[in-house]
């Protein structure tokens, strides 16, 4: 090729937009109404695909997996996490969305469908102030507490896709392990669902170091009958827990220690000794502070049948006997959190350090005291409830494992906030409350952001009446003519019903949570007025397109000589 037009290609090729693409490493800048417009489309699509799912007709969703059969589900919040888009600005509306749906479930443990609906409702209208607070009250208003297991049963099974039985096996599960007890859900080994209640204790720390995990699919250490030790100070020096490791590498069982800390010296040594596959070793911080860490200790050591190492007894970890180690039959250590059941503990010493909480329980004068002997109460003495779930299929117990989870969730933020009459049409009944705002607004900016979230809060109601074959605004005129908070639209039936009566309630925490969580996220997206992404890089580098240059015309041969 001739020098001088190469030059001219390759300065052509470097400021033109394609070429700006193959070979800066820069960033594409999207501004105003066109950043937005592809917010909008992501978060539109990423809806689109949530919102199938919606109410006792909702539909299932297939999700193509990397490993193994695709995953079918009902569950809002495992749509969202598995969209993604190629274009980089409607992936940010997506994820913006999907950011709303994780946070509503993280917080209320459901309802991520319709916070998703309420997110793209209120972003796709468009709005510069929000009613919302207000809509919050009127939901406040028509809350009502749950106060028996047929109750818990109706969340439940709402929150399941209508499924009457995993309904009732989490309302009997909550009843058999209390309300504050711990309810943790498996996959089961047979066709049918299964409830087993089991002594033991969860509490919230998980494993010190990523190197203790023995199951990568579930982020997980897991031990069968593993030796417990209980340390009130920090462990640091190797050498005072080599005693205890020979004990254990004799006995050839697992050890999981607790303590206020393991670090330096000994926390390597357990995780290099864990690589090599020596001793199957976990270490754990204990829970709470102070004084509160140590009674935690001395809980766990009732449960489990250990002494706990305290030098304030008078022990030293280098001097410990064989006899002070605790055992339980199973423990799972996640990041978060620890389960121990089965602990060898005598049952009259549970029972004997149960009745010491409750009299402190009686005796304390403090709130802050009180809330924390009850969670040491339902700790000792709860036990904890598996849920296990059947099928016949992986795929099929799968799914069903999504709404068992979803009910539970569910079921725990109806117990700590109430419930409301469910079918979207608390939020309806609620927006009413709107007209009165409306009236005492300053401009017409504030009345435009009142008439959006009042659009907004007949998304839901809109389209559960849409999955179930009916026509959305119709139902949606027809409940706001009535005069009753009550009364409402039966997917299932087709009929107009008394909610509450009929079973159809939702939590109140997880229509709140859904609600602000929505107009959060929808007026940041709304504000957006500039978009940065990373160019898109084409497959194969920059190479190939220069390699391509000897398509233009002919012009392969004018540089041969």
């Amino acid at each position: 090729m001739n020098p001088t037009l190469a030059v001219a290609v390759k300065k052509a090729a470097r400021f033109s937009p394609a070429g700006r693409r193959l070979f800066s490493s820069g960033k594409d800048i999207r501004f105003g109404v066109e950043g937005r417009a592809a917010m909008l489309k992501g978060a539109d699509q990423l809806a689109n695909a949530v919102q199938v799912t919606m109410g006792p007709k909702g539909r299932n969703v297939v999700i193509d997996q990397s490993y193994g059969a695709p995953k079918i589900t009902k569950d809002g919040v495992t749509v969202a996490r598995s969209v993604d888009f190629k274009d980089k600005f409607e992936n940010m509306g997506a994820q913006l969305v999907r950011s709303v749906a994780s946070s509503t479930n993280d917080a209320a443990g459901d309802g991520t469908t319709s916070a998703t609906v309420l997110t793209r409702a209120i972003f796709s209208e468009g709005c510069k102030s929000m009613a919302v607070d207000h809509v919050v009250d009127g939901l406040q208003k028509l809350s009502m507490d749950v106060a028996d297991k047929e109750k818990v049963a109706q969340v439940a099974t709402i929150s399941a896709n209508s499924e009457v039985e995993i309904g009732n096996l989490i309302s009997d599960a909550m009843e058999r392990v209390g309300k504050e007890g711990v309810i943790t859900v498996q996959d089961g080994k047979t066709l049918y669902n299964e409830l087993e209640v089991v002594e033991g204790m969860k509490f919230d720390r998980g494993f010190i170091s990523p190197y203790f995990v023995t199951d990568n699919k579930t982020q997980s250490c897991e031990m069968e009958n593993p030796y417990i030790l209980l340390v009130e100070k920090k462990v640091s020096s190797l050498q005072a827990i080599i005693p205890m490791l020979e004990t254990v590498v004799k006995q050839q069982r697992p050890l999981l220690i607790i303590a206020e800390d393991v670090e330096s010296e000994a926390l390597a040594a357990l995780v290099i000794n864990k690589i090599r596959g020596g001793v199957k070793v976990c270490a754990v911080k204990a829970p709470g502070f102070g004084d509160n860490r140590k009674a935690s200790l001395q809980d766990m050591a009732v449960l489990t049948g250990a002494t706990v190492i305290s030098e304030d007894l008078g022990h030293r970890l280098e001097t410990a006997t064989p006899e002070m180690l605790g055992s339980a039959k199973k423990v799972t250590v996640t990041k978060d959190d620890t389960l121990m059941l089965d602990g060898a503990g005598s049952a009259e010493a549970v029972e004997e350090r149960g009745n010491l909480l409750r009299a402190s329980i009686e005796s304390t004068t403090s709130d802050y005291e009180k809330e924390k002997l009850q969670e040491r109460l339902a700790k000792l003495s709860g036990g904890v409830a598996v849920i296990k779930v059947g099928g016949a299929s992986e795929v099929e117990v799968g799914e069903k494992k999504d709404r068992v989870v979803d009910a539970l969730n569910a079921t725990r933020a109806a117990v700590a906030e109430g419930i409301v009459p469910g079918g979207g049409a608390a939020l309806l009944w609620a927006s009413r409350s709107l007209n009165t705002l409306y009236d005492s607004c300053a401009n017409l900016d504030q009345k435009v952001g009142v008439e959006i979230v009042e659009r907004a809060c007949r998304a839901p109601a809109t389209q559960i009446a849409k999955n179930a074959g009916h026509e959305g605004a119709v139902v949606v005129g027809k409940l706001l003519e009535n005069d009753s908070p009550e009364l409402g639209f039966n997917a299932q039936t087709g009929e107009y019903v008394n909610l509450v009566d009929a079973g159809i309630i939702d939590p109140t925490k997880v229509v709140r949570t859904g609600l602000v969580d929505a107009s959060s996220v929808a007026s940041l997206m709304m504000t957006a007025e500039a978009l940065i992404a990373d160019h898109p890089e084409e497959a194969g580098g920059a190479a190939p397109p220069m390699g391509g240059m000897g398509g233009m015309g002919g012009m392969g041969g004018m540089g041969m000589m």
